[in-house]
Parts: C-alpha cells; sequence; structure tokens
C-alpha cells in the first residue's frame, strides 16, 4: 500500500511539474513579442467614414482560402470600399445579396502576364495565397507561395495598387533551414523590393479556424491549443476573425509606416482594438 501510496504521489509531483514547465513555456512565447501597433486617432467610425469618401478599390488574392473569405466578409461588412475585386483561378458563388456588386476575375497563374489587366486600377491589394507542400508537393508550394504571388504583386504594382498586405507566418525567416519558413521569408523580401507606397506583412501564428480542407497537422494543432488560447491567445495561435479584422482596420490607418511587419501578438492587439 505504502508503494503504491509513493507510486501515486510521485506521478502526481511529475504532472505538476509538466503543467509548470508548460504554463512557463507558454508564459514565455506570448510576452516574448512585442505588442507594438498603430495608434488611431480617432474612433473607428471616423476612420471607416474618412476611408469611404476616398472612394477607394481593392483586391483580395486566395479568397476561396480561410483567411481570403473571412477577410471578405469582413471588408464588405465594413463597406470601406467602392469595388472590390477578387482574383483567383475560379469563379466563386455566393448567395447574400452584399455580395452583388463583386467583380470578379478568373486567371491562370501559370500565365499571369496574360492577365495583367485584372490588376489594374486598384487602391488597395490583400494577398491570402497559399497552400501546403503536403497537397502540392515542394515545387507546387514554392510556385504557389512564392512565384505565383510575387508575379501578382508586381502587376499590382504596375497597376497602381498602393498598399500591398501580405500574409505571411509567424517565424517567416529566408535563411530557415525549414523550406515553409524560408520560403514565407523569401517572399516577403522579394515583394518588398518592389517598393510599394505602403507594404504591410502579417505574421499570425497557428489559425484557430475550422478549415473546410483537410490538413491534419493543423487540426491536431488546434485541438491542443484551444483549450490555451484562452490564457494565452497569442502563444502560438490567434483567431482567424482577430487577422481579418487587423487587416481591415490597418489598410485605414494611412499616413503610417511605408513597410511594416505584424507579428502575431501585435495583430491579435490591432483586431481587438477593431472590435472596440
Amino acid at each position: 500500500m505504502k508503494l503504491l501510496d509513493c507510486s501515486c504521489g510521485t506521478v502526481v509531483g511529475l504532472f505538476t511539474v509538466l503543467v509548470v514547465l508548460i504554463a512557463v513555456i507558454f508564459y514565455h512565447l506570448e510576452n516574448s513579442e512585442s505588442a507594438t501597433y498603430p495608434r488611431m486617432a480617432h474612433d473607428m467610425k471616423t476612420l471607416e467614414e474618412n476611408f469611404r469618401q476616398k472612394n477607394k478599390s481593392c483586391f483580395i488574392l486566395g479568397a476561396s482560402g480561410e483567411t481570403g473569405k473571412e477577410l471578405l466578409k469582413e471588408i464588405v461588412n465594413r463597406k470601406i470600399f467602392s469595388r472590390i475585386t477578387l482574383i483567383g483561378r475560379r469563379q466563386l458563388t455566393f448567395e447574400d445579396k452584399a455580395y452583388e456588386s463583386l467583380v470578379q476575375e478568373v486567371v491562370d497563374f501559370e500565365k499571369l502576364d496574360d492577365y495583367a489587366a485584372a490588376f489594374q486600377g486598384h487602391d488597395v491589394g490583400y494577398c491570402c495565397l497559399g497552400t501546403t507542400k503536403a497537397k502540392a508537393g515542394t515545387e507546387g508550394f514554392v510556385r504557389v507561395d512564392h512565384d505565383y504571388v510575387l508575379q501578382s504583386a508586381r502587376l499590382a504594382k504596375a497597376g497602381g495598387c498602393g498598399h500591398f498586405h501580405l500574409e505571411s507566418s509567424k517565424g517567416a525567416d529566408k535563411t530557415s533551414g525549414f523550406l515553409y519558413l524560408r520560403v514565407k521569408g523569401e517572399v516577403e523580401a522579394d515583394v518588398g523590393e518592389l517598393g510599394f507606397e505602403r507594404y504591410s506583412i502579417y505574421r499570425p501564428a497557428v489559425l484557430m479556424v475550422d478549415r473546410q480542407e483537410s490538413r491534419p497537422t493543423e487540426w491536431l494543432a488546434r485541438k491542443f491549443l484551444a483549450p490555451l488560447s484562452a490564457a494565452f491567445p497569442t502563444a502560438m495561435s490567434i483567431p482567424i476573425a482577430s487577422v481579418v479584422r487587423a487587416m481591415a482596420v490597418n489598410t485605414l490607418l494611412e499616413g503610417e509606416a511605408k513597410a511594416e511587419i505584424l507579428e502575431n501578438k501585435a495583430i491579435y492587439n490591432l483586431g481587438k482594438v477593431a472590435e472596440k
């Protein structure tokens, strides 16, 4: 009996240590990034109205994906653009009448130069293009997440786009030994060399969203992170709603830095401000 009590005590002790260790790690991750983001001189309604009066247009790349789909919903609801264009490989269908005025440009990403007209005349561009190595293979992943993105950015810049938003990833680094993070870092740098008037990079962590597309690794990560996100909301994850709110609201903050990188915590905080 004493031996059993001793064993139970050891297990409880080890479990307690493990829980404390995990809490310490997540606390460190939660506080390891800068929380800075552009300050707002006016309330949200004033910012939206001022921007709306400028009669600007935008395009979205990747509107069929999870982030692009939520971003489209966000900017449609805010009514901040006079024209919204979706650029993608297929026509999308919408039942809501709020989407009736959308313009859709169907392009072949392998022959993007033939579709330069689709990128003409937009003030703001949002790029949410992306795939996975598991789905597209190594070459396919590089082609989509780097080549398609870079060529789209080139055409957008030539077409007059002033503010380009790029959804990237937490940990993006062009010198990384991991393919995913290296490609994300490379495309960040390459798009930056195009010289947009304003260039905003978003580096979210694991997106908390129920994807229609099956991604087992992300699914497992979300299941593990979900109970921890309440206490540590930016340590390793972020709600997709926070990302798209931050992208939409950051658009309104004209006159900010020419090039900026918003890390996960800054995205989350800006998204929270957007709720007010």
